[in-house]
């Protein structure tokens, strides 16, 4: 678990390497990577009951 010290030390940092001006630009890209992958990982879990439906009438012929 992250506790508090570790949140702090992780920002300065960030803050270092890359300035104040860049981290709203990374974290918006960072949201929009998460978003995508998460709307990726939907589109897998939607298509399983397809695939299996499928599975389910080959077996039925």
């Amino acid at each position: 678990m992250i506790g508090t010290p570790e949140i702090i030390l992780i920002v300065l940092v960030l803050l270092l390497l890359f300035g104040g001006k860049k981290i709203p630009e990374l974290m918006k890209g960072m949201g929009k990577g998460v978003r995508s992958f998460k709307d990726g990982m939907n589109g897998v879990l939607d298509d399983e009951p397809a695939a299996d439906k499928k599975e389910d009438k080959k077996k039925d012929e």
